[in-house]
């Protein structure tokens, strides 16, 4: 499946990828052979075969959480530092977005 010029640059736009204008044919070369390998693998019969939901078969290991103090020296010199803190707590970067609407 050949892919335009335009679709390269829509999916790149789309995957916040900027791409030099040499790379564009490559581009579509390699995302033209992935999609034809897809399509090949669309006419497979799969009817008779079983769905599982992980590929490796992995299970979780859950692990008791177990608190464990720090050499006081160590969390002291760890705080001090820190680059923004106030008084033993340590400053970071929000990673939520504080939402009121």
């Amino acid at each position: 499946m050949k892919l335009t010029r335009e679709e390269v640059l829509k999916i790149a736009k789309l995957a916040r990828l900027h791409l030099e204008e040499e790379d564009i044919a490559k581009y579509q070369e390699d995302l033209g052979s992935i999609l034809s390998y897809v399509e090949k693998l669309q006419e497979l019969n799969t009817d008779d075969v079983p769905e599982f939901q992980h590929a490796a078969g992995s299970v979780n290991m859950f692990r008791e959480d177990v608190v464990e103090n720090c050499d006081p020296d160590v969390r002291r010199r760890a705080i001090d530092n820190f680059a923004s803190r106030e008084g033993d707590l340590l400053k970071v970067q929000a990673v939520f977005e504080n939402r009121t609407e």
